[in-house]
């Protein structure tokens, strides 16, 4: 028996001595030290000595045991600082060499100018105000004076996602949601996300961006606003900028305009980006209708005010010289790294 457990130690040291890497390790301690291992079926002999050999065999026994389990850690303790020196000699950094720099990313060109816009309007006493873009029908519609089979509404019609709930045309509905809220003075402009029934072209698109001005006060007349766009525009397209008002209808506002710029590309003498006019279009304007101040619970006999909308990507077509709407959307990092 004594000379089988010092057999088992050798074998055991000899097969500790090949093993290079852990599982190998653990493969000799389970045919050794396991269950079914070599040592427990010898310890299982020692009930066939005599009561006389076994205290020597059993000491042995441990020794051969503790010396077996002792060679494993330090066998572990070899191959992982083996494979921690190998590791770190495969992931060695050289430190002299230039690194790789993480591409940035830049702001989309729409969202360049709405911060432009955004800024020149605060600069004048403007708040920010947000709205929902799933709008009511109220709100988007009939509180503007477009009551339903309004004809106003052709043009405007967009995805219902029920009979009284729409995706909004315009940011006008925060306009009312802020007269409603809000008793006047009020000076606020509305940005973000509209939708319509538009087919997609170089200058139509069923999703797109604009940003709403709403004045509300007692005294405010119609040179305010022109006053309010002419700076406004001057600071986005530059001092020798010229400003023109022309009549035109809108269903919340009275009187209405449209407001039209000299061309920025011939500086109205007439170019293909003017179409030979002159002037280009850049927004729409006009008196909060007194029937829309009144539908807020403004009276229309205290308070005037004035409104305005601008389409984003019209004008950062102009301010970038664009000629295809659909490339704000279609993601084409040879057009967006231009920015």
């Amino acid at each position: 028996m004594k000379d089988k457990l010092e057999q088992i130690r050798a074998a055991a040291l000899g097969v500790l001595e090949k093993a290079t890497d852990m599982d190998a390790l653990e493969e000799a301690r389970i045919k050794f030290l396991g269950k079914k291992g070599e040592m427990t079926a010898a310890m299982k002999e020692m009930r066939n000595l005599a009561a006389e050999d076994r205290p020597k065999i059993g000491a042995l026994a441990n020794e051969v045991r503790s010396s077996i389990e002792k060679h494993i850690e330090e066998r572990k303790a070899e191959l992982t600082a083996k494979m921690q020196n190998a590791r770190l000699k495969a992931e060695v950094v050289d430190v002299t060499m230039p690194g790789n720099a993480p591409k940035l990313g830049k702001l989309h060109p729409l969202t360049k100018v709405m911060n432009t816009l955004k800024e020149t309007f605060i600069g004048m006493g403007f708040e920010i105000a947000e709205g929902p873009e799933v709008e009511k029908d109220y709100y988007n519609f009939e509180a503007l004076n477009i009551p339903k089979n309004h004809p106003a509404r052709d043009t405007q019609d967009t995805f219902y996602i029920d009979e009284n709930t729409v995706l909004r045309t315009q940011t006008s509905p925060i306009q009312v949601r802020v007269m409603e809220k809000q008793k006047p003075p009020i000076r606020v402009i509305a940005p973000g996300r509209v939708y319509r029934s538009d087919t997609v072209d170089a200058t139509h698109s069923p999703v797109f961006h604009q940003i709403e001005g709403l004045v509300v006060d007692k005294g405010v007349t119609m040179a305010d606003l022109k006053g309010t766009l002419e700076v406004f525009l001057k600071e986005l397209y530059g001092e020798k900028t010229r400003v023109r008002f022309r009549p035109h209808h809108f269903p919340f506002t009275e009187p209405s305009a449209e407001a039209d710029v000299s061309c920025f590309a011939c500086g109205g003498k007439g170019c293909p980006v003017c179409k030979g006019e002159g002037w280009i279009e850049v927004l729409g304007c006009g008196m909060v209708h007194p029937r829309v101040l009144a539908n807020c619970g403004i009276d229309p006999e205290v308070y005037s005010g004035f409104a305005f909308g601008i389409g984003l990507e019209r004008i950062a077509m102009g301010k970038y010289d664009i000629n295809d709407l659909r490339l704000f959307f279609e993601n084409d990092l040879r057009f967006l790294d231009q920015f």
